[in-house]
């Protein structure tokens, strides 16, 4: 016998599954119209990042000038750049060496200041070939992003490379044109640079450099100086010395590496400073069989503190560098040397106003001793211009140099 409740059951089930389906729909419509118009995102990183400072209105510039003290308040930097630089967790955990659990890859802090220049060095493909960008990447380092970050991908190279030659002939040989991608320089090959001294107009540094039996192979060859030279030689320099405690040092924008070639004939290893202005010097001084360190004057000297035997420069450290950077470059120099070190200011080129007011006070206020301080006026463009060199051998003290 069917019971009289079947069609009221039947009904009611009806009635709930339209209720669960319309809810379900009204559910799917309130949802997807929400995340349609809400700001979180699921996509995944695009090829730019947006990085937000906060900055006062007020403060838009700090020295009147209308140049932005602080960074632009929006700033679009590359996920590559991001993926370098960001915090990255040590995979065993806390190290008590670094104090903490993440490592910072250090980058110039400056390089956010160029967001576009940045956004085109880090735009290469992964894995594969880097873009043959070396003067506009120079170009970024000299602006202050230095250390450049690194970048996953292959530098330019010369596909028919070949051994550079074997010690000693490397020393004295002008290597050959295939170490040396030339894209970023104006001459592309080094007939061209050993000839430019001749044949091109205008300024470049070092313009004489590549013409290893030019004016290049008498550089530090004299055994002795004429008194009052500005010209000191290298054994009246290590002569102030025990014999064998001068064994490691550095040179500062030091050309094509010839002081570093001297030097390395009487047992001393000196690392050679230097910039590619217009001219392959980094891959010139490696095939001469010495040490480049490509670093601008304004980097931290990567050294630690009183290790080096002997600091050189020659011309580079001079009167177009701010005097606050000079300061501080100084004091750089007084800290990787080790008590009892030698500084060795080679032709250090100013004005004699400039000489008197500001840089021998800076020089006497780092705390070297003069050994040699020798004085002479630059004519060669005329002796009313009142230019002058000073070439000074200077001593950080053995005792008490803290």
């Amino acid at each position: 016998m069917d019971s009289p409740n079947q069609p009221k059951s039947l009904s009611t089930n009806l009635f709930y599954l339209f209720l669960l389906l319309s809810t379900n729909l009204l559910t799917l419509f309130i949802s997807s119209t929400f995340y349609s118009s809400s700001s979180c995102s699921l996509n995944p990183i695009s090829s730019t990042t947006t990085f937000t400072t906060r900055s006062s209105p007020s403060t838009t510039d700090s020295d009147g000038t209308g140049n932005p003290d602080t960074p632009q308040a929006t700033i679009d930097l590359p996920s590559e750049f991001l993926a370098f630089s960001s915090g990255q967790v040590l995979p065993l955990g806390f190290n008590t060496n670094f104090d903490s659990d993440t490592f910072y890859p250090p980058v110039g802090q400056v390089c956010t200041r160029f967001p576009d220049e940045l956004s085109r060095f880090m735009s290469y493909k992964v894995n594969g070939s880097c873009p043959d960008d070396e003067l506009f990447a120079q170009k970024l380092l000299l602006k202050g992003c230095e250390p450049l970050p690194r970048r996953r991908c292959r530098p330019a190279a010369q596909p028919d490379y070949v051994e550079p030659y074997p010690l000693p002939t490397s020393l004295w040989t002008t290597p050959p044109n295939s170490s040396v991608v030339w894209t970023a320089y104006t001459c592309k090959d080094y007939t061209c640079l050993i000839n430019r001294v001749k044949t091109q107009k205008g300024f470049d540094d070092c313009k004489d450099c590549f013409d290893l039996h030019g004016r290049e192979k008498n550089r530090w060859a004299s055994r002795q100086s004429i008194e009052g030279s500005l010209d000191f030689t290298i054994d009246e320099v290590l002569a102030t010395k025990k014999p064998g405690t001068i064994r490691i040092g550095l040179d500062i924008g030091g050309g094509v590496a010839t002081f570093a070639v001297r030097m390395r004939e009487r047992n001393i290893t000196i690392i050679t400073t230097s910039m590619n202005l217009n001219g392959p010097f980094n891959n010139f001084i490696a095939s001469r069989g010495v040490m480049p360190l490509y670093i601008s004057i304004s980097q931290r000297l990567p050294f630690f503190d009183n290790t080096l035997d002997i600091v050189h420069s020659m011309h580079v450290l001079s009167n177009w560098i701010p005097s606050t950077l000079l300061h501080f470059l100084m004091f750089d120099i007084y800290r990787v040397l080790r008590p009892g070190g030698l500084f060795w200011l080679d032709h250090f080129f100013c004005v004699e106003d400039q000489f008197l007011d500001v840089y021998k006070p800076l020089i006497e206020s780092i705390g070297f001793i003069k050994l040699k301080w020798v004085v002479g006026k630059k004519l060669d463009r005329g002796a009313e211009l009142r230019e002058m060199y000073l070439s000074a051998l200077l001593e950080k003290p053995l005792k008490n140099s803290w």
